[in-house]
């Protein structure tokens, strides 16, 4: 006996949502009938909102973050400290960095890290451009906000070695405890840096 299954349009959208990341199976199935079976306008609405923002999203050509125009609103921004440039990993590490209020400064993503095992080499990132900004602003100090792991560590090391000719301050993040976090649930990467990183009282 044929087992019965959705008509090929809710198969095809099923499987097209199961794309999205972190939509497994069985969220897939729910948003696809809630999508079918919906009585109001929001599924068009959603439909809408996501042609829309394809369409006007782009990088910002100096940053890579999220822009509509070709420069995002922090790079367009003349309030902002020009001597000061946070080197990232991806566009999403910038929001972070911006929730915090404690940098006034601008942007650089990089769009990944070196990273030999996945095929990423240094070419493959927003390295020239950095040099480029490095050479035309002149900022007086780049801070580099990568992750601290091994792959996140090779490019900051690449990136000093490639950037340390210029008249610049290179510094990094200081990796250490979370706030409100204890000793007992810190690992010994994270100890070791907290003590590398300690300041004076």
């Amino acid at each position: 006996m044929k087992r019965t299954e959705y008509p090929v349009a809710i198969r095809e959208l099923i499987a097209q949502l199961r794309q999205m990341p972190g939509v497994g199976p069985r969220s897939a199935e729910r948003i696809a009938l809630w999508i079918v079976q919906a009585r109001n306008e929001q599924p068009a609405g959603i439909a809408r909102a996501i042609a829309s923002t394809r369409d006007t999203i782009r990088p910002c050509l100096q940053c890579g973050f999220f822009a509509t125009a070709d420069l995002c609103e922090i790079c367009a921004d003349d309030s902002r400290a020009r001597e000061l440039l946070c080197v990232v990993e991806q566009p999403t590490d910038i929001l972070p960095l911006e929730k915090t209020s404690a940098f006034r400064g601008r942007y650089h993503s990089l769009g990944g890290r070196i990273s030999p095992l996945d095929r990423v080499a240094p070419e493959d990132l927003r390295i020239a451009s950095l040099v480029e900004r490095v050479e035309k602003e002149a900022p007086s100090e780049i801070i580099f906000a990568l992750a601290a792991d091994v792959e996140g560590e090779a490019t900051t090391n690449y990136l000093v070695a490639l950037l340390k000719k210029y008249p610049v301050t290179l510094t990094r993040i200081a990796h250490g405890l979370p706030a409100g976090g204890g000793l007992e649930s810190a690992d010994e990467l994270t100890l070791s840096r907290a003590l590398a990183g300690r300041t004076r009282l």
